[in-house]
Formats: structure tokens, sequence, C-alpha cells
């Protein structure tokens, strides 16, 4: 096919990989033979939360140079703004998604699970340091290729710190939400995306999701029963009263042996998850903690886990921007990848 003078083949048999909530199809460059995912966002504009999404997705992407981060390789626009309906985001070619390995009957060890997190808190550890929350993480964001090599995608409802908004913006999965967001605890911080890997980890062993609640009350139930009921000292991150009269009115449950609950794992990753999956936020362990842990041993070096040398900055996001001001916006970024005049 050919996209504004760019010529990209199909590649047999490589047409559906999960890019986010979309489809892509890969792709090789003709010019270069780079193996590419093209992932296509028909009318993009017809919505004024989904453009802000994929703006924010492209801006991020610019920005960030990590390993464990997935690259955005070219954006495609029409030669004329007003024909710039469609966006097609090029970005590196990954093979698969953790979510479907989970699934499928490919075999995990122990090795397979400490280096697909050991990937996960290195790319992670880069995003924090850009003062940047993910906010999304979930097995099918998580790229891998053949070799195991995991690269961090959907960047689309990135925030650097807690926004009104986040709840407006679609419902994203449950089960690897945070207590303190199923709670709209309005102050949230970088443990967030933390639980979520507690919340990976756990699945990635047992080959199942851990909290797979149908309700947020279902949810919080879930989570309760495996790490217990929060006592009221693990309560203070929760400003609203009403919020804390909530929980301690919930059932309560003990806290279950992870060494029991997840018999076929070793210590160290038990440990790790227990102490990802804490309830209260400010007794969770961090990134950088976590990349410390004995169980990470084989792979750290500090020396080897870069930080983004510049915060990412959100301020091109304005509440008053229409569909028609993303549409500019995007069209200016893609821009950026082409040396053609703009029209």
């Amino acid at each position: 096919m050919a996209l504004d003078g760019r010529h990209f083949e199909d590649l047999f048999g490589r047409s559906r990989l999960s890019l986010g909530k979309l489809i892509s199809c890969a792709a090789v460059n003709s010019e270069t033979r780079e193996e590419v995912a093209i992932k296509k966002i028909s009318n993009a504009f017809d919505n004024r939360i989904d453009a802000k999404r994929t703006l924010r997705e492209i801006k991020l992407l610019r920005h960030m140079d990590h390993e464990n981060v997935i690259a955005i390789k070219d954006i495609i626009r029409p030669p004329l703004k007003e024909n710039f309906n469609d966006v097609y985001i090029v970005y590196e070619l990954m093979d698969t998604d953790l979510h479907q390995i989970i699934r499928s009957s490919q075999s995990l060890t122990d090795d397979h699970c400490r280096y697909f997190l050991y990937q996960v808190l290195r790319g992670l550890k880069y995003v924090h340091s850009a003062n940047v929350l993910h906010r999304d993480l979930k097995p099918s964001n998580l790229l891998l290729n053949a070799n195991c090599d995991l690269k961090i995608g959907d960047f689309g409802l990135a925030r650097t710190t807690s926004e009104t908004d986040f709840m407006t913006e679609y419902v994203v999965t449950r089960w690897y939400r945070a207590p303190e967001l199923l709670l709209n605890c309005s102050e949230y911080t970088a443990a967030i995306d933390i639980w979520s890997v507690g919340c990976i980890l756990g699945e990635t062993i047992t080959r199942q999701p851990l909290f797979p609640g149908k309700d947020y009350v279902h949810q919080l139930r879930l989570i309760t029963e495996l790490i217990g009921s929060p006592d009221d000292s693990s309560l203070g991150f929760l400003r609203s009263e009403n919020a804390r009269r909530y929980v301690r009115q919930l059932p309560q449950y003990p806290k279950q042996n992870f060494s029991t609950r997840f018999p076929n794992s070793s210590s160290g990753a038990v440990d790790l998850l227990e102490k990802m999956l804490v309830f209260d936020p400010h007794r969770r362990i961090t990134v950088e903690e976590a990349l410390c842990h004995p169980y990470l041993a084989p792979f750290y070096d500090i020396n080897e886990e870069p930080i983004c040398p510049r915060p990412f900055n959100f301020d091109f996001e304005q509440p008053s921007f229409t569909e028609e001001n993303i549409k500019e916006l995007i069209y200016t970024e893609s821009a950026k990848f082409n040396t053609e005049p703009i029209h």
C-alpha cells in the first residue's frame, strides 16, 4: 500500500497486532526494509476525548527514548490538511503482547516472569522520571518480541498529576486499578502504576487475572480478600471521611498467606508481589525500590536504567480545545517526521 508517498508492503500472516485498543497491520517499508506496525485511527477527530488521547500519545512517545517504551517511527498524513480525517501512526513492530502470551499454551518459567517484570519496571522508572504516570498498565499494553524484549505501549491515558477528568475518559479496565482510584481519591501518585504492575505479575504467575471484579464493589472485595482489609492507619491517604467510612463498613477479611496463595512461585517473586499489592499507596514499594529487590538481582544495574533527561510538559492540553484545534496540533506533529511543506 502507498500512503503519502511512502510504500509499505503487508507482512503475510502478521496482519493483526494489538496496540492498545486498536488493531494494527504489520508492514515493511519498501525503501528501508524496516518492519513496522501501522495503527489506523479512523475518523480520529469525531470525538474530542479520543482525539486528545491520540495527541497525548504522539507527543509523549516523541518525547521519550527508551528501550522498554514503544517508539513512534512516523505519522502518515495526507498532503492537504483538509483531507486529514484518519491518523496513521507507524510504530516499531512487536510480535505480540503479554495478554496473548498469558492466555496461550506457551510455558512461562520464573525466569520469564522475572525478565518481563524487570523490563516493565525499567521502562516505568524512565516514564516516572519524566513526571508521567501511565495510568493504564495491563498485559495487553505490554508488547513483546519473540526474544522476550518488552516495551510499554498505549500512553493515551497518561498524566503528570491527578486530573479531574480521569474518570470521564471512558472506563478503562478496572482489574488493574489501585484502591485509591477505585475509591475516587482526588490525589494519586506513581504508586497507582506499581499496583498495576503487581496485578500483572500475579497474573503472569497464575495465568489468571488476580482481581477480575464485575464492578467497583466486587473489585474492592476481591482485593481485600487477598491482601486483607485495611486498618485505620492504612486509610490516611483518603481525605474524604465518607470514603474512609465506606471502607470501614465493607466486609472484613484477614490477609491471605501469599506463599500459600501462589504455591508455584519463587519466594522472591512472592515477596516482591506482596510489597506491590499494599492498600496504602504511601506504603507501597516504589519503582526504584522494586528494581533493587533481590528477586531482580540478576538484571539490576543502576547504570543501565536511565532516566528521562527532561520532564514531560502537558501544557499543550487545554480544556477549551475543540476537535479542530487538536487536528491542527496532530498535523503539526506529523510535520516533524516529514520535510515536505504543510499545505
